[in-house]
C-alpha cells in the first residue's frame, strides 16, 4: 500500500515498517543533518556524472568528425593531384 502524501507527519510515520519507525526514532539532530548532507551530495554526483558523460561524447565525437574531415581532406588533394 503505498503513503499517502498527504496525510499529516503521524499518520504517514504509522504506515512505516516497524524496524524504518525504530531506526528513525534513534536518530539525533546531528544525524538527520548529515543525511540530509548526503542526499545533497549523492544529487551532485548524479550531475556531476550526467554532465561527464555528455562532455566525453562529444569528446568522441570531436575525434571523429576530425577524423573523418582529415581523410576527406586527403582524398580530395589526392584528386586535385592527378
Amino acid at each position: 500500500m503505498p503513503m499517502d502524501t498527504e496525510a499529516p507527519v503521524a499518520d504517514r510515520m504509522i504506515e512505516l515498517p516497524e524496524e524504518t519507525r525504530e531506526f528513525l526514532s534513534q536518530l539525533g539532530k546531528d544525524d538527520i543533518v548529515l543525511m540530509k548532507d548526503g542526499l545533497d551530495i549523492i544529487r551532485s554526483l548524479r550531475t556531476i556524472g550526467r554532465f561527464m558523460r555528455w562532455v566525453i561524447l562529444g569528446i568522441l565525437a570531436v575525434m571523429l568528425g576530425v577524423v573523418a574531415i582529415y581523410e576527406n581532406a586527403l582524398k580530395l588533394i589526392s584528386y586535385f593531384q592527378k
